[in-house]
């Protein structure tokens, strides 16, 4: 079979596998990374579909890459300072624990050296940053305090690698080409050119590609920016998936953010299902069975060690006894920086290549038992009311999502805002959002028509989405995808004329509302005023007015456009009196007479 039929096979095998195993597994409660690693342990040990896992695990790790960045889109500079604490401190302390405890164990066990089982406690201390953050995505809890308190152990564990990699180098006697110091400065410099590119040069790219007007474009600038930038850190020493989460965090406030989450997370999600499917793939069931029991014996202490550890520390940083469970449960796994620490010292000679063999066994074992272990962790819970969800993020997570800055959303916003109330504003208008930023409006770029830029704009925790768009179809298009995929939103709409408000009603809004009928009742009452008509009356007139449109929109709702004909005025309305009088005036009759009584009924 020729290679380009081979890579084809393969690619249906991974498809067909990830559509029949993540259903399946999703309604089992089991979750779908445990179905993806089935599917690739099927696939491949079992029944040898597929033999370069490897290779495979290679290309998929772009998946982790991408959910990096995603999550650095979510977190602003300040929110990530704010988190510092738990970063550096939480962070440092949990790696350094866990390596120091799990290297004893290493020792003791007379498997390997010092040097080896250094290198095997603090490979075995990392987890798995793809398998806990797609486990908070799923049952949504990313921005709970616990979600972020495991996101802070994790992204300092991806810093980590870079000393650890070093470490290496020092405990084969400097055999590499660099100095640690050098390695260190580097790395340094790589961080701080992706904070200068991502501060001057990305925002500007995207707003340039976006004046163009060209979807595809600005799709595969978002994937050029994500591998650019991941590739760049590799080239300093530290992990890709580092490298995209700095160009996410530095786009976290530009107003493409959730418009760049929506082109880029069909790929992550693709992605990281063959991620997993690929770990399932390069399990070496020979490995495991070789090697049954110390495998046996191995996993659950290596995931006992970490949990108690984890739970420990976040007891003692002032996590309640609910969060530290959770933290513990979804984080004892090893991660996938373990595979390329065990591979390097391996090749160093710091350890037997069979040796870095079963600890890549164990780390890929300990990953496929973390969905059953967090599922576990529920009935270790004692009750307590559970983490609200976090939304310090800057206009995602608003109670009103505004689609369309138009001149009637920037007055409506007025009043929002002047009562107190978040609104996250998304238009697909590159010169709208640049003027409006010139104003200090914070708005977003995105397409409010497509239901992945809705979702990353916060709309599940919008109460109310308020659709200003200037296009009577946009507008419905809008109002179409709400309805159908988001019906506990409240929908407030700007119609674009009569008709429009009619069809709007139709479809059962929940207000309405045509741009020019307030203004118009306000400017034809001013020139009431203006003819000398009195404030008082000229205000009557316009709220009967008012009135007259409400009830004749609400007869063209159920009998079309001309119900309701005899309640517009087209010829001057003639004073009449108030009140009918109730009897003919006799005049033979002495004129003053009962005047007290009609005043009275006056």
């Amino acid at each position: 079979m020729s290679a380009p039929n081979a890579l084809f096979s393969e690619t249906i095998l991974l498809l067909g596998g990830a559509v029949v195993a993540a259903p399946i597994f999703k309604k089992l409660g089991l979750g779908t990374v445990l179905g993806y690693l089935a599917a690739g342990v099927v696939i491949g040990p079992i029944f040898h579909g597929i033999t370069d896992g490897e290779q495979i695990l290679g290309v998929a790790e772009l998946g982790v890459v991408f959910l990096l960045f995603i999550i650095g889109l979510e977190l602003k500079p300040s929110r990530l300072w704010q988190m510092r604490r738990d970063i550096f401190g939480l962070g440092t302390a949990q790696v350094m624990l866990t390596g120091l405890a799990l290297t004893g164990l290493a020792y003791f066990s007379g498997v390997l050296d010092w040097r080896g089982s250094v290198v095997a406690g603090f490979g075995l201390a990392l987890s798995s940053t793809a398998f806990a953050m797609q486990i908070l995505d799923n049952v949504g809890e990313v921005n709970t305090k616990y979600g972020q308190r495991s996101f802070s152990m994790l992204l300092f564990q991806d810093l980590a690698i870079v000393p650890l990699l070093a470490l290496i180098t020092i405990l084969d006697g400097g055999t590499g080409s660099n100095t640690p110091l050098m390695d260190f400065a580097i790395a340094v410099g790589a961080v701080g050119a992706m904070i200068v590119m991502g501060r001057y040069l990305l925002t500007p790219l995207f707003q340039v590609i976006a004046r163009t007007g060209a979807r595809e474009a600005m799709i595969v600038a978002a994937l050029f920016v994500v591998m650019g930038s991941a590739s760049l850190m590799q080239f300093a020493g530290l992990s890709m998936a580092m490298g995209a989460f700095l160009s996410g965090v530095m786009l976290a406030e530009s107003s493409y953010r959730h418009e760049l989450e929506a082109d880029i997370e069909p790929f992550r999600g693709v992605l990281l299902a063959i991620f997993f499917m690929a770990v399932g793939l390069s399990l070496e069931l020979d490995v495991l069975l070789d090697n049954a029991l110390f495998i046996v014996v191995a996993v659950p202490i290596v995931m006992a060690v970490k949990a108690v550890i984890i739970y420990g520390l976040c007891r003692v940083s002032g996590s309640s006894h609910d969060d530290a469970i959770r933290i513990a449960f979804l984080l004892p796994q090893g991660g996938e920086f373990g595979f390329v620490l065990f591979t390097t010292a391996g090749a160093a000679g710091l350890m037997p290549f069979s040796t870095a063999s079963l600890l890549v066994a164990i780390v890929t074992l300990s990953m496929a038992l973390t969905p059953l272990g967090a599922g576990l962790s529920k009935r270790m819970l004692k009750g307590e009311d559970q983490e609200e969800l976090d939304e310090d993020f800057e206009g995602a997570g608003a109670d009103v999502l505004m689609v369309g800055f138009s001149r009637f959303g920037q007055i409506a916003a007025q009043i929002l805002l002047a009562g107190g109330r978040d609104v996250t504003v998304i238009d697909f208008s590159a010169d709208r959002i640049r003027q409006a930023s010139s104003f200090g409006f914070r708005i977003y770029f995105g397409d409010g028509t497509r239901k992945d830029v809705l979702r990353s704009a916060g709309i599940d925790r919008a109460k109310i989405v308020v659709v200003c768009t200037q296009k009577r179809e946009i507008t419905d298009k809008v109002v179409d995808l709400v309805q159908a995929e988001y019906p506990h939103a409240k929908l407030f709409v700007r119609s674009y004329d009569r008709v429009h408000s009619i069809a709007l009603r139709n479809r059962n809004v929940d207000y309405e509302l045509r741009e020019t009928l307030e203004s118009g009742l306000l400017f034809g009452r001013r020139t009431l005023e203006a003819l000398g008509v009195d404030d008082a009356d000229a205000l009557e007139i316009g709220e009967d007015i008012r009135k007259r449109d409400e009830e004749r929109l609400a007869l063209q709702v159920t009998g079309g456009l001309q119900a309701g004909r005899d309640m517009l005025f087209s010829q001057p309305v003639r004073p009449e009196p108030l009140v009918k009088p109730k009897r003919t005036m006799d005049f033979s009759e002495d004129p003053l007479a009962g005047t007290a009584d009609v005043t009275a009924d006056a």
